[in-house]
């Protein structure tokens, strides 16, 4: 499976040490890097369908300050889709309002009908560019069918979306609408995160002496410059790895 990391702060910080602890995960996540530094509806996004710690291109990258107060990181462990750059993550794009997201998914979507429409229209293969294709036009849709959308009601249809989507699924998710980074886990001990007043961490595995704390299950929540701002309400959809789906996993690994 592939590892994300991820901040949210009031104040722009450091990110290199941070980054360097958690690029170097890559050998066990061979299959791509990807970095997000995100500000409102702006996005500096890179990637490259190559193991991070044999990429000259970051080894550069990092040797010049990356700061932000909202940084997304994630490598890949292919498990649907080839090693090339349009599967890399993050997934980024903008709604009908003008308001950029950006996605980055540790898990597998075993089966969600919802999603079958955007293997025609996403540039890649993976499920989770699907993922992030599906929450991007349920926005579009509600917006319409609304003629706006508040963040309250924009965080319930959320909470909607990825409460349905956990259903059998494993569904790792952090992701960001130039104003909140919504944040969900639903299988234990894989998603940690680091607080302190202004600033808040999340990684799949704790790295560096911070001190993590598992992020609470099955419960979409968002941040604001550090903050949790919405919590969702806990839903029952846990991922357990079983013999049923390591063979499903297995099969899908045979088809590629």
């Amino acid at each position: 499976m592939c590892e994300l990391f991820g901040v949210s702060s009031k104040y722009p910080i450091k990110c290199n040490e941070y980054l360097r602890d958690f690029f170097s995960h890559s050998p066990n996540h061979p299959h791509g890097w990807g970095l997000a530094i995100l500000d409102g509806e702006d996005a500096q996004i890179e990637k490259e369908p190559k193991q991070a710690d044999k990429s000259d291109y970051l080894r550069e990258r990092m040797t010049a300050e990356i700061s932000g107060k909202t940084v997304f990181a994630h490598i890949r462990y292919a498990t649907i889709g080839n090693v090339t750059y349009n599967n890399c993550h993050p997934f980024t794009g903008k709604d009908i309002t003008g308001r950029r997201w950006t996605l980055i998914h540790n898990g597998t979507i075993f089966d969600y009908p919802k999603l079958h429409k955007y293997l025609r229209m996403q540039n890649g293969e993976t499920d989770s560019e699907r993922v992030f294709l599906y929450i991007l036009d349920s926005i579009n849709k509600a917006v319409i069918e609304n003629d706006t959308l508040d963040d309250e009601s924009q965080f319930n249809l959320l909470n909607e979306l990825v409460t349905n989507m956990a259903e059998g699924n494993k569904l790792n998710l952090l992701f960001y609408d130039g104003k909140y980074t919504y944040v969900h886990t639903n299988q234990m001990n894989t998603l940690y995160m680091s607080k302190n007043a202004d600033c808040i961490k999340f990684t799949t595995n704790p790295f560096n002496e911070d001190e993590w704390e598992s992020v609470p299950m099955n419960t979409l929540l968002a941040y604001k410059d550090g903050k949790p701002e919405f919590i969702g309400m806990q839903h029952k959809n846990v991922y357990e790895e079983n013999p049923e789906n390591t063979q499903r996993l297995y099969q899908i690994f045979s088809d590629l």
